[in-house]
């Protein structure tokens, strides 16, 4: 299996991490200011979370949300 984008937005992380890179985005909700992705069903949030951290894109794994960014 391999996870690479929001699916309900059809965002990749690839995509999303340019915006990041672009933008200094360094959190979910700074990331979501510069683009839509993660607003209805939000299963990429840990996704997002772990591209941020280590440039990640593209997951082989299925990652659960453990943090909350409220």
């Amino acid at each position: 299996m391999e996870i690479d984008r929001c699916y309900c937005y059809e965002q990749t992380f690839a995509d999303l991490k340019a915006v990041a890179d672009d933008t200094g985005a360094e959190s979910v909700e700074a990331l979501q200011a510069h683009v839509t992705f993660g607003k209805n069903c939000q299963l990429c949030h840990p996704y997002v979370r772990q591209m941020l951290r280590t440039g990640q894109t593209v997951f082989h794994e299925v990652l659960e949300d453990s943090e909350s960014e409220h």
